[in-house]
């Protein structure tokens, strides 16, 4: 199993706590959230990650050499911010195993072991975590088994509270790819991420929905961030 990491991003709701500093890099609890991650990864057994790098990206990258040399690491570097699909594109040729794609926008408590252990009549398991604000994120909408359905954008009506976190394990890359492959020819340039990745996760079939217990979400264009969050990043 391999990872995919983008972390592309310039951080602008955190400025001015990411002028200088990569907002995956900010600290909770006194610990860069990217660490909190890249532990978790290890701890699975996970030591090749393909890192999709843009933004101060000489820091990201010395940070990850000096931290986690034990790590097989591949920097690509996104010069257009075209949404999820184009990151993940980008990670395509170091991808050819099944693999977890994690946005680097929050400390969470997550199973990763769920991959692991992951039924053969399911292709993808897609993480979610319940929030009262449904209008704010793209939520997940449930089969009876409990696999996803669909994913609505920021719906006006409640049909479901299990916000995307952004975090996946896809079986297989093939299709993966091939349905990014397909997302970036529809949309040519576009950076509209929810339509990227509405349509990235309906290219797999039976995607099992696991909801988080706990997280603390910090960084990144999560509705979820406020003012004290970024406090506690540049402590």
């Amino acid at each position: 199993m391999k990872a995919v990491i983008p972390l592309a991003g310039k951080g602008t709701r955190l400025r001015p706590h990411t002028l200088h500093t990569p907002k995956p890099l900010l600290k909770v609890a006194g610990k860069p959230v990217l660490a909190y991650i890249l532990d978790d990864l290890l701890e699975l057994g996970v030591e090749e990650i393909v890192f999709i790098v843009g933004y101060l990206r000489e820091t990201v990258e010395a940070w990850i050499s000096d931290e986690y040399p034990q790590i097989e690491a591949h920097y690509v570097l996104q010069e257009v911010q075209d949404g999820t699909a184009g990151a993940i594109a980008l990670a395509e040729p170091f991808i050819d195993e099944d693999l977890l794609v994690i946005f680097a926008d929050a400390v969470l408590e997550v199973d990763y072991g769920l991959a692991k252990t992951l039924g053969q009549e399911y292709g993808a398991v897609i993480w979610a975590k319940e929030v009262e604000d449904y209008q704010r994120y793209g939520v997940i909408v449930t089969n009876d088994d409990g696999t996803m359905k669909t994913i609505v954008e920021k719906p006006s009506e409640p049909i479901s509270r299990l916000a995307n976190i952004g975090l996946y394990y896809v079986r297989d890359h093939e299709l993966l790819f091939e349905g990014v492959r397909h997302t970036l020819a529809q949309d040519p340039g576009q950076e509209d991420k929810a339509k990227n990745r509405h349509r990235l996760d309906n290219d797999q079939t039976g995607i099992e929905s696991y909801q988080l217990d706990e997280s603390f979400f910090i960084t990144g264009n999560n509705p979820l961030v406020d003012d004290e969050l970024a406090e506690v990043g540049k402590k």
